[in-house]
């Protein structure tokens, strides 16, 4: 079993004000409610966020405030996440609690939902504090990190595409 290391307990705010932070917006073809689904869905996290092996509610239904959730990702990197904001169609955001990788004193991620006249619009902001070496790190690689970021939400976006496709009918 790996180890654990405690992540500060941030609240809501952090992600706008951290040290380090990734904020990325895509439009989708589907509702508020349709993507809402997909967040909530444990096992589509890994069809469009390709870091993400597994997805792992801890916390019995109803999910909400307070829920937690463990998240397998590349590497053997386990994070143990609660969630801060739950408002379906709306909003969702989370902390880390813990992680099995050193570096990482306070970590939470932001998802704000907004209708569209073709859908919705997605912002995603990741916000981090590193530690030790990883400030450097972060400081070195982090337009790599966005650009992968970037990348996620065009994977997503291809994944509520064909989720959500409408059957066409052959021509009569």
């Amino acid at each position: 079993m790996s180890k654990d290391y405690p992540c500060r307990a941030v609240d809501g705010t952090f992600a706008h004000s951290a040290p380090a932070k990734f904020t990325n917006s895509v439009e989708l073809a589907v509702t508020p409610e349709q993507l809402w689904e997909v967040l909530v869905d444990a096992d589509a996290w890994p069809k469009w966020v390709s870091i993400i092996k597994k997805a792992t509610w801890t916390s019995a239904a109803p999910h909400g405030v307070g829920t937690t959730r463990t998240v397998d990702m590349l590497g053997g990197i386990v994070g143990n996440e609660e969630f801060l904001a739950w408002e379906p169609g709306v909003a969702m955001a989370f902390r880390f609690n813990s992680i099995s990788t050193s570096g990482i004193d306070a970590f939470a991620e932001d998802y704000k939902i907004e209708p569209t006249a073709t859908g919705c619009r997605l912002t995603w902001i990741l916000a981090m504090e590193p530690t030790g070496v990883q400030v450097y790190a972060i400081k070195l690689f982090g337009p790599v990190m966005n650009f992968t970021f970037a990348r996620f939400l065009k994977n997503l976006r291809r994944y509520t595409d064909e989720r959500f496709a409408v059957a066409q009918r052959p021509a009569s």
